[in-house]
């Protein structure tokens, strides 16, 4: 049997063949639908691999949690006791300040937002490196999720939702470097944007001028714009601040607050949408 790449054929010619090849699926992925069609096959056809690969992990889990101590087990339940003390007084004081705010919203004539829905979906795999920082939760299609959609854990925001699959779906997470996030500073409400450097533990705001008022310890929220992540979110906080005047712009780094290095659970927030205006 005669093979494409046989022994005969130089390596220039090979290497020709496969840049155009490589050239025509670029093409085809970009002007043509049918490289969605491809990826949300693909995951679908990896998922068993996927659910397969997570068994030892819980496993393991779950013999570790079979070893923790009693004495362990019961500082948990006391510690999250108080916790849980602590949350359910920040909750009373919520309910007041969203009947209140309903309330100014009456008398303004605002809008009002509705509450997006939630999902929960557990991390399967982690693609980490310094181009690429992905995760690969247990939900897809069959459980409504779309792409676009935003994704947090306990802290803060996580990313958004890429590509999604039957049972899985892909999560870019705001420190990749193609990924930005629309935020404002909680502390005086100026709007920037904070983007990914490829590194867990930093983000970058981006085009920063020499006079915006933005301090060490600030916290950055999501501002709601663009339409993906719903305003209000902790996103991370200033941890370091250059003006160098010989440059156009200042270099301002920030620390997310979502323990993206160690993620297991997130929540994957549903589209919000705004009620009509009563004019």
């Amino acid at each position: 049997m005669n093979l494409l790449f046989g022994r005969t054929i130089s390596l220039q010619f090979r290497l020709t063949v496969a840049v155009i090849l490589s050239i025509l699926l670029i093409l085809g992925d970009r002007y043509t639908s049918g490289g969605t069609v491809l990826r949300t096959s693909l995951h679908t056809l990896v998922s068993p691999l996927l659910y397969f690969a997570n068994v030892p992990y819980e496993v393991l889990s779950l013999g570790a949690r079979s070893l923790q101590t009693r004495d362990q087990l019961l500082d948990e339940n006391q510690a999250l006791r108080e916790k849980q003390l602590l949350q359910s007084e920040q909750l009373q004081q919520l309910q007041f300040l969203q009947k209140e705010n309903q309330e100014l919203r009456a008398l303004l004539n605002a809008s009002s937002r509705e509450a997006s829905s939630r999902l929960i979906g557990q991390v399967l795999s982690v693609h980490s490196n310094r181009y690429s920082h992905q995760v690969v939760i247990n939900r897809g299609t069959i459980d409504g999720l779309q792409i676009g959609q935003a994704v947090i854990d306990e802290l803060g925001i996580v990313g958004q939702v890429t590509h999604t699959g039957t049972t899985t779906s892909r999560v870019l997470l705001v420190t990749d470097t193609t990924h930005a996030t629309p935020v404002r500073i909680l502390r005086n409400d100026v709007r920037t944007v904070v983007e990914g450097m490829g590194k867990l533990n930093q983000l970058t705001l981006s085009h920063v001028p020499h006079s915006l008022d933005v301090r060490i310890g600030d916290v950055l929220v999501t501002s709601g714009l663009g339409g993906t992540f719903p305003e209000g979110y902790p996103v991370a906080v200033v941890t370091s601040i250059d003006r160098d005047e010989s440059v156009p712009f200042a270099k301002v780094y920030a620390e997310p607050i979502a323990q993206l290095d160690r993620v297991r659970l997130l929540v994957v927030l549903g589209k919000q949408s705004l009620e009509t205006r009563n004019d």
